[in-house]
């Protein structure tokens, strides 16, 4: 490697970090929104298999319940988006989070075989460099 090549090799190594940060940034956005899509999923399920009047726990966030009573033809308000909320029947709701939940988890596939991917090339391109400094030493 002559000079300008090594200093595009650095270059390439801090983007590579850079982007690396990112996507793990990205991975974790998308681990929590599983997370809460699978939490909404399971409620959502049991409230269903709830009879009207049966007392249930229902989670309201930072690991916190509330006790509610069961309706007798519960329905759901589900966020679709943009801050939009549509009232849906529960088997709907817990469609609909299924189909989220199925959709954020491949996302976070896609993340995680890019970073995998990234981190491999990033690697490869640190163990060039690092030759080249030795050879330079020596």
């Amino acid at each position: 490697m002559n000079d300008d090549e090594v200093r595009q090799a650095m270059a390439a190594l801090e983007t590579y970090r850079l982007q690396l940060e990112t996507l793990a940034q990205q991975a974790q956005i998308l681990t929590a929104s599983a997370e809460e899509a699978a939490r909404a999923r399971e409620t959502l399920g049991a409230l269903a298999k709830a009879s009207e009047g049966d007392e249930i726990m229902v989670p309201v966030g930072a690991s916190s319940f509330v006790t509610a009573r069961a309706a007798a033809s519960p329905k759901a308000v589900v966020s679709i988006g943009n801050r939009v909320s549509v009232e849906k029947s529960l088997d709907d709701a817990i469609a609909y989070m299924e189909s989220n939940l199925a959709e954020v988890k491949d996302a976070l596939a896609k993340v995680n075989d890019t970073i995998r991917e990234m981190d491999t090339a990033y690697r490869s391109l640190q163990v060039a460099v690092q030759q080249e400094y030795q050879r330079r030493q020596q």
